[in-house]
């Protein structure tokens, strides 16, 4: 490959260098670093051995079939030797900002997604460095130094091929997909693999005979939105290697919420009340601090059987008080009792935001408050 050529290509007349950071197990990964007794042991952080769901898996523990989300007493069924961490976001928080501060060393151009991964764009890099894959390894070994943690990354000229790549070598480990070879990686890549297609959308594609991304590049684009509405457009594009996103260094926040997972389950209509004001203040809280106002609330409700709803309601005026957030939620809980089964699950958000609200990363609800 001639020099440079991995960052290469046309996208508007201008050429871009993408990276996606992804750090290994990295909840899991802090906990055996700060405990020498949980190296090479399967470790779960999140939950616990008989309620809640697992928020990060160890390496270890992903070997007996692990994943993050999964309900607690599935992975110790899964695994029997199976270590039950509490998780400490504090310590994830700060050691996420190390991390952030290597970045900005190579670039401005940041597009954090959560604690653990970020896009960047080093297209004109701080180092002056002609090659991203030169890029990537100084980063990743400038974190495993600082933190002891290791990283993987994906390098190509588009975000949905860099992040797809940062998996390809896993752990500690990075991969590159370069503009001559975009097309026909996803072209042989099945449609599960793609980010942004869920299970209920890869079933549907399924259905359809698209199964990956040359069946995809196939259908035309009245036909993809046909089925699939505005993500028709989207899905002609990737299955051609095309993305023109792009680095977006300051994505608005579009929602902050908090969910806990009970010892017993719930049947009392104000027992669930109670526990829905409390995750209500939480969340007013949270807002309050990074003064944020939102004008939708969202209630979701996790039964014993593991079935999941959710109900919201939008206003066309931001909540104004904590009290009002939480008569909201309780609002929205309300006509599900009585209720015929327990509910192990409630979660309380925020969204929705007033213009000129922080702009911040979004990160997923578990991060914000660990379930369980």
């Amino acid at each position: 490959m001639e020099p440079g050529a991995e960052g290469r290509a046309e996208t508007g007349g201008a050429a871009r260098k993408i990276i996606h950071v992804d750090m290994d197990a990295f909840y899991a990964s802090v906990e055996q670093r700060d405990d020498p007794a949980l190296r090479g042991r399967p470790v779960a952080v999140g939950g616990s051995a008989a309620r809640g769901v697992v928020a990060a898996a160890s390496y270890e523990a992903r070997a007996f079939g692990v994943r993050s989300a999964m309900p607690s007493v599935t992975a110790r069924r899964k695994c029997p030797e199976l270590v039950f961490v509490r998780p400490r976001f504090e310590v994830y928080r700060a050691v996420s900002g190390q991390i952030r501060a290597i970045f900005a060393e190579f670039t401005d151009l940041i597009e954090p997604l959560s604690l653990d991964e970020a896009y960047l764009d080093v297209t004109a890099n701080k180092q002056g460095l002609a090659l991203a894959t030169e890029v990537a390894r100084r980063i990743r070994a400038r974190i495993l130094a600082e933190t002891g943690l290791t990283a993987s990354a994906g390098i190509s000229y588009c975000k949905f091929l860099a992040k797809i790549a940062s998996d390809i070598n896993k752990p500690d480990g990075q991969a590159v997909i370069p503009p001559a070879r975009g097309a026909a990686f996803v072209a042989a890549l099945p449609v599960t693999k793609f980010h942004g297609v869920g299970p209920a959308t890869a079933a549907r594609m399924e259905r359809l005979g698209i199964r990956t991304g040359a069946d995809l590049r196939a259908c035309d684009p009245a036909f993809l939105q046909a089925h699939f509405g505005k993500a028709g457009r989207w899905y002609f594009d990737i299955s051609r290697g095309i993305d023109t996103r792009p680095v977006q260094p300051h994505r608005p926040r579009k929602s902050l919420g908090t969910e806990d997972t009970f010892a017993a389950d719930l049947f009392d209509a104000d027992a669930a009340r109670a526990e829905l004001a409390t995750l209500a203040a939480k969340v007013w809280r949270q807002a309050a601090a990074r003064d944020l106002r939102g004008r939708t609330v969202v209630v979701k409700v996790k039964y014993a059987d593991f079935r999941q709803i959710t109900r919201s309601r939008t206003q066309a005026t931001a909540v104004a008080s904590e009290p009002e957030l939480v008569q909201l939620a309780q609002g929205l809980l309300a006509p599900l009792f009585p209720t015929p089964r327990g509910i192990r699950l409630l979660g309380v958000t925020l969204a929705t935001f007033d213009r000129g609200a922080e702009g911040a990363v979004q990160l997923p609800l578990w991060q914000e408050d660990p379930p369980g």
